[in-house]
């Protein structure tokens, strides 16, 4: 491709980017993140994906993008701003509410980002003549090491993507194209000594800075994690019911984040602190009702309810305490085990000791549920 075709090839992907409500696009090589695959296989190695076992399955094709397609040249990575309108961190100071993170208000972003990167790609593909792909979180391609090679952003402390237009509130997708395209510069470390990300996280999730332990993680614990939230980490979660954001928001570069107003995705209002109690009486039809067209419904209604039932038993709000005890006849055992902890926390041990007296609770993660919490 000569250099006055890839010229106009480029304006077309920035105007393309730009219509769609892009607010970044810039150019990798497909081979620009040699270090990524050493990076995972420590990760991995660790045993810091904890349940995420898809990880382990899929890290060659995911340490090397080469590997998951061999005819890729150059990457097209594109971000998206999400950025709150308000503080949102504000929403834990009210206990009795749910706290969704904030890209969960919106509609699945998977949903959102995959068909404008397709229509990109497709121009890509009749201006260029190359083939194309695109991925979107769910592939085993490394995004966010792709965006800082492309020159989007670097990797924080948090080893998240920052911004210095942008903050850190990015959704990331990518075009993957058998074309030569010249990449653009990488964007280098702004953090500097600035360690606000790993010092706000409530369950000390970073064992040291640029690295995470996903198995101490809120986003991992109430999301990924299927089983029983461990006891260690339950108070720390607070009223936080699908993800964290604590890392996220506190990011000094968000400050200078300038992003037009078109090109922000509009969030649902009816998710911004949704009441505890309503949240709690949600059946299956209710909870798919609600988190139609939502990521959080991808996670289920057991799983959901669990991290209610966590954020109802640290709330002190003694008016949750009858819709906790009606959970104890839920047809789920993690449901049933989740409200035993939520009534343990909110009701003295004589009251709790009765009310045991008259459960017939066979399943023995629920039982050991009840004996933690009359021990």
């Amino acid at each position: 491709m000569d250099e006055r075709a890839e010229e106009r090839l480029r304006a077309r992907l920035i105007a393309d980017a730009g219509r769609l409500g892009f607010s970044g696009v810039r150019i990798t090589r497909a081979d620009a993140i040699p270090a990524a695959k050493g990076r995972l296989d420590h990760f991995l190695a660790e045993g810091r994906h904890g349940t995420m076992a898809w990880m382990a399955d899929t890290a060659d094709r995911r340490g090397a993008p080469l590997t998951l397609w061999p005819a890729a040249r150059s990457v097209v990575m594109l971000a998206m701003n999400y950025a709150p309108e308000s503080d949102p961190l504000a929403i834990l100071d009210q206990p009795a509410h749910g706290a969704i993170s904030v890209y969960a208000r919106h509609r699945d972003y998977h949903d959102v980002i995959k068909g404008k990167l397709k229509e990109m790609a497709s121009r890509l593909a009749a201006a260029s003549g190359a083939d194309v792909k695109v991925f979107v979180d769910t592939a085993p391609v490394m995004e966010k090491p792709l965006a800082e090679a492309a020159g989007l952003g670097w990797q924080g402390k948090h080893t998240n993507l920052v911004s210095r237009e942008l903050g850190s509130w990015l959704f990331l997708g990518s075009i993957f194209t058998s074309a030569e395209l010249t990449p653009d510069a990488a964007e280098s470390d702004h953090c500097g000594s600035c360690r606000a990300c790993l010092d706000v996280c409530p369950t000390d999730a970073f064992p040291a800075p640029y690295q995470l332990d996903a198995r101490r993680c809120i986003s991992y614990l109430t999301i990924e994690h299927a089983g029983p939230i461990p006891h260690e980490f339950r108070k720390a979660i607070g009223n936080r019911i699908y993800g964290c954001d604590d890392c996220l928001a506190v990011c000094p570069w968000n400050k200078f984040a300038k992003v037009a107003r078109e090109q922000k995705l509009q969030a649902r209002a009816d998710l911004d602190a949704p009441p505890l109690a309503r949240l709690l009486a949600l059946d299956d039809g209710a909870f798919r009702q609600l988190f139609s067209g939502s990521p959080i419904k991808r996670i289920g209604r057991t799983r959901f309810m669990r991290n209610v039932l966590i954020a109802a038993g640290n709330s002190n709000d003694a008016s949750l305490v009858e819709p906790c005890r009606a959970l104890l006849d839920d047809a789920e055992p993690l449901v049933r085990g989740a409200a035993v902890w939520a009534l343990g926390e909110l009701l003295d041990h004589r009251s709790l000791s009765a009310l045991e007296a008259t459960v017939e609770e066979l399943d023995p993660s629920v039982r050991s549920e009840w004996a933690a919490a009359l021990g």
